[in-house]
């Protein structure tokens, strides 16, 4: 798969650094909103970056092996948390209208037929994924197809004015298929052994985790531990997976910033890297979460959250958390003061 993503010029950057060291402030004295404020306006080419129609999207997708025991939670909850998304009632709801984001949910491969609704892309692969524990999760038709799809709703809200998307999932064992991708795809050398990143998703007890890892064991000793993004993403991944990394490729193609959510978010991530590492310069990581394979998950990509709210929820709600900070750098890098313009006299 070859996706047109060019890392972002750096000659600007001498001229954004100046600009904001001009601020009425000691040298630094913003941290790291000064660095985020510096990376938009690299991803953007501009010095007085814009942010346009702010965009959550949130990918559901059903799990085989959520029926086989891996999740605190039954299946049903998938398609009855997209209902309760298009209600207006889940916390990523409330978030996205304080922050007024715009929200969509993405029909990835619910095991549920919604209809049309407003407020919903129907972009069904399949009604969930096989059991990954007795075979691949999908084909790599399927796969491809899912990446495919979410790459192509990247681009469509890029023509129709939005250059901010913030990712966020749905899917009952989806934690499941998260550890597993990243297992493999960061290694035993890179600290993601599968107890390591394997946490309680929605809350198992320890005779659940227990259960939940010995699962995942099984399913790698049937599907092992092949390297290949996109293999991986065939034996072990949703489709909610597959389709995020894709729009994270194509929000990237289109020089997109990208809010990154919790550890199931950041797996999609890991695949999309594999395939164009380029397009991480565009990526902002909201948060870390509980889960413990979060962690090592920005540990292997170089990376730092914006915040540590010890969050596990998933559904988009630490990208849109974030938000206000990356509106914040923005604008303090377009409407503060310069020593010149304040009349304020320099140490």
């Amino acid at each position: 798969m070859l996706f047109d993503i060019s890392a972002p010029d750096p000659a600007i950057a001498p001229a954004l650094q100046q600009r904001i060291d001009r601020k009425t402030k000691p040298l630094g004295a913003l941290g790291r909103l000064e660095a985020l404020a510096q990376q938009i306006g690299l991803i953007q080419q501009r010095l007085e970056p814009q942010l346009l129609q702010p965009q959550m999207l949130v990918f559901a997708g059903d799990h085989g092996a959520a029926c086989a025991g891996v999740s605190a939670y039954p299946q049903d909850v998938t398609w009855q948390m997209v209902e309760n998304f298009l209600a207006g009632g889940a916390a990523i709801n409330v978030f996205a209208r304080q922050m007024e984001m715009n929200l969509t949910v993405v029909d990835a491969g619910v095991a549920h037929d919604f209809g049309a609704r407003a407020g919903l892309v129907d972009a069904k692969i399949a009604r969930g994924t096989a059991n990954f524990i007795e075979r691949p999760a999908m084909s790599p038709e399927q796969r491809d197809e899912a990446i495919a799809r979410g790459r192509q709703l990247a681009h469509n809200l890029f023509e129709n004015g939005c250059n901010v998307v913030g990712f966020g999932e749905m899917g009952i064992g989806n934690t499941a298929a998260a550890s597993l991708l990243t297992h493999c795809l960061v290694g035993e050398a890179g600290g993601a052994g599968l107890e390591t990143v394997t946490g309680r998703g929605t809350g198992l007890d320890d005779a659940g985790l227990a259960r939940k890892r010995s699962l995942l064991a099984t399913a790698l000793a049937r599907g092992g531990r092949p390297t290949d993004p996109l293999a991986v993403l065939a034996e072990y991944g949703g489709f909610e997976i597959a389709m995020m990394a894709g729009a994270m490729l194509g929000a990237a193609e289109r020089r997109m910033v990208l809010l990154i959510d919790g550890f199931i978010v950041t797996s999609a991530l890991l695949v999309a890297h594999a395939l164009a590492p380029r397009l991480l310069p565009y990526c902002i990581f909201a948060h870390r979460s509980q889960e413990p394979g979060h962690a090592i998950q920005h540990r292997h990509l170089g990376v730092e959250p914006l915040m540590q709210l010890d969050l596990r929820l998933g559904e988009g709600t630490g990208a849109a958390l974030a938000w206000p900070l990356v509106q914040a750098a923005v604008n303090f890098l377009n409407e503060m003061a310069s020593f010149e313009s304040a009349g304020v006299t320099e140490r």
